[in-house]
């Protein structure tokens, strides 16, 4: 585990509990260095003192606010901890609300929270009443340099901080040309409903991370492992011609495209079949009503298939005595050999 981000406490009420926060994401992106093309060296970045183009080390590096143009107030650590002690060493709960009335839109980054030294049993005091209750606290806290919004949720056995957006950081979607329920551009029938409901019923399951992963990534590092084993690691590939992207259309038949998107042919047929018929099986192949007394002649005929000019002669053939139908079949097979004897 990594080393702790951040030791001081929650507090609710006169309770103090002791905690550690610690990241609970590690994010996995394409580290890719940048390069100069025309020798493929990296290329780097200093810090450099603007006044006299030197470099300046960490160690000479403090903060300051510009408080006029060219002027700085300089602030260290120590000056941003005694601005409000409390603050930034304290989970301050200011409130307890139901989880499914903060929008997901307001969550931003998860921290874990373990107990301090001494602090398990109100740890664990502040966990089960999170989970009976049925409630999240709403806290503020100060991370580095800035204050956020949080809220404290139980995960298992463990209380997560996970920091939230102010309501001035979401920005309004007033400009955003959003259709509402009334707008007759985006009116939806009971049909396309219907079939859009199907289509989330037919995709719905359990809930498992470990099945889902960055493919792109993984892609990538493949193209990667090419490029080094043809010894291409200094090509650079330009771009080609794009190919024509397909004609859109302000008119889209949505029945159709969920029909084809749960497996169905789109069109009147497939609605007809689909109260019919299963979906996931074929519709199974008629069978010809024959006696039961009938040998392997009679049935050699009915196994193959036939090509019928429409579906009334198909009827006719269908409805054709089996018996018949062997008798007219076996004078072609006798005779033809009687007549290979004769010509030879």
């Amino acid at each position: 585990m990594a080393r702790s981000l951040w030791k001081g406490a929650i507090s609710f009420g006169l309770v103090h509990i002791p905690v550690e926060m610690y990241p609970a994401v590690s994010e996995h992106s394409l580290d890719l260095t940048m390069l100069d093309r025309r020798d493929f060296s990296p290329v780097g970045f200093k810090r450099y003192n603007k006044g006299n183009n030197k470099e300046v080390t960490w160690d000479d590096i403090v903060k300051g606010y510009e408080y006029t143009s060219g002027e700085y107030v300089v602030l260290s650590d120590e000056d941003l901890r005694r601005a409000n002690p409390e603050a930034t060493g304290t989970i301050d709960i200011l409130a307890f609300v139901d989880a499914d009335q903060v929008p997901l839109l307001y969550y931003e980054q998860p921290y874990y929270l373990a107990p301090g030294k001494g602090g398990d049993k109100v740890y664990a005091l502040l966990r089960e009443t999170l989970r009976k209750a049925g409630k999240i606290g709403i806290a503020t806290v100060v991370i580095r340099v800035k204050q956020h919004l949080a809220a404290l949720v139980c995960v298992d056995d463990t209380i997560v901080l996970n920091t939230l957006r102010f309501a001035d950081e979401i920005r309004a979607t007033d400009e955003l040309k959003i259709p509402t329920k009334s707008a007759k551009t985006a009116a939806v029938t009971d049909k396309e409903l219907k079939m859009a409901m199907a289509l989330v019923e037919g995709m719905s399951e359990d809930w498992k991370p470990e099945q889902y992963h960055d493919t792109y990534r993984e892609d990538v590092m493949a193209l990667v492992e090419k490029k080094i084993k043809a010894k291409e690691t200094k090509t650079i590939t330009m771009p080609g011609k794009e190919s024509a992207r397909p004609a859109s259309s302000n008119v889209v038949d949505l029945v159709a495209l969920l029909q084809q998107s749960i497996g169905k042919k789109p069109g009147k047929a497939a609605a007809a079949e689909a109260e019919a018929e299963d979906d996931d099986e074929p519709p199974p192949p008629r069978k010809s009503r024959k006696p039961s007394a009938a040998n392997d002649e009679e049935e050699a005929p009915a196994a193959k298939p036939r090509k019928v000019a429409s579906k009334t002669t198909e009827r006719v053939a269908a409805s054709a005595k089996p018996k018949k139908a062997a008798a007219k079949a076996a004078p072609a097979k006798t005779h033809a050999p009687a007549r290979r004897k004769s010509a030879a």
